[in-house]
């Protein structure tokens, strides 16, 4: 049977003319609601900007009203900020900058308009937790943004490991590490290390191979470049402390067997205690200091500090 509507028919022209009107309405609205965008942007940064105070900044995002005003573009909306709060963080970090004021309230405003942006949630925690001058010094902050995060998101179990993360290496609270750990271990898809992790926090507390583990952890799963260079510059401080304490009872040995304490590693070398001298893990030699005690070399730039 031949068609109804031929392709020169005048139904047929309609409806091309019909699809053709309804594409380019779909269209102006795209454009208009982008439009529209720009000067809820441009409004909410002239509040960060001039805000004396964090306190200020908070008033400025109520999520319904921006939701409201980015006409279905609230998704949009939050990539932007999620962006402007890791230039931000970035920004303040090469700048070293005494605080990060914005962070929170720019964490704010991106998961208020995106509650399922898991990237927002676990990252700016991260940002928010590391100590100055890396990051906020805030785990309060950083702890309140990731149970935000489990409430928006019920069966992401690696919010769970992150606040674990918070609680074991922020807050020394070693009890609350390996309850939130464990918590989330139970999830469904949570990995297998979870529960034997929580039992190994409970059992040993804070010592330096236990928080290895973790941060290697994070920097085989980082999902952003600024925190694994944060995992790489705490592992990196976390293997000089492991290895000074080594170097440290091989020079205690040194000075029994010996009865001197040794002035520099290559005597150590001489005397074979040590096949070649011993390196950081960014390559620099150890050094003795005048204590008789290992240490890093003057021309290390690892921060032991990262290791506490």
């Amino acid at each position: 049977m031949p068609s109804l509507v031929t392709r020169h028919s005048p139904l047929a022209t309609d409806v091309h003319h019909s699809s053709f009107i309804i594409h380019r309405f779909f269209q102006f609205l795209l454009v208009a609601s982008l439009l529209l965008i720009v000067p809820v942007r441009r409004g909410i940064d002239r509040r960060l900007s001039s805000a004396e105070s964090p306190a200020d900044v908070l008033d400025v995002s109520s999520g319904v009203v921006l939701k409201r005003l980015s006409l279905g573009n609230e998704g949009l909306l939050a990539d932007i900020y999620w962006t402007r709060a890791v230039q931000y963080f970035g920004r303040q970090r090469v700048a070293h900058a005494t605080g990060f004021p914005l962070l929170g309230p720019l964490l704010r405003i991106t998961t208020d308009l995106d509650p399922q942006l898991v990237v927002a949630y676990r990252y700016g925690a991260v940002f928010l937790a590391e100590k100055p001058p890396q990051g906020a010094g805030r785990p309060d902050e950083a702890l309140r943004l990731l149970m935000k995060g489990i409430a928006a998101n019920p069966e992401y179990w690696r919010f769970w490991q992150d606040v674990g993360f918070i609680y074991y290496w922020d807050l020394k609270d070693y009890q609350r590490a390996a309850r939130a750990l464990n918590a989330g271990s139970r999830m469904p898809g949570a990995l297998v290390w979870m529960k034997t992790m929580a039992a190994t926090v409970l059992a040993h507390g804070g010592d330096a191979e236990t928080s290895r583990q973790l941060w290697l952890e994070v920097y085989e799963n980082p999902g952003n470049e600024q925190v694994r260079k944060t995992a790489a510059d705490h592992l990196a401080a976390l293997d000089a402390k492991i290895g000074i304490e080594a170097l440290n009872a091989l020079l205690a040995r040194y000075r029994e067997r010996e009865g001197h304490p040794a002035a520099s590693f290559p005597e150590l070398v001489a005397g074979r205690y040590l096949s070649a001298l011993p390196l950081d893990p960014t390559g620099v030699p150890f050094a003795i200091g005048s204590d008789g005690r290992a240490r890093l070399g003057p021309e290390s730039r690892i921060d032991l500090k990262l290791s506490d």
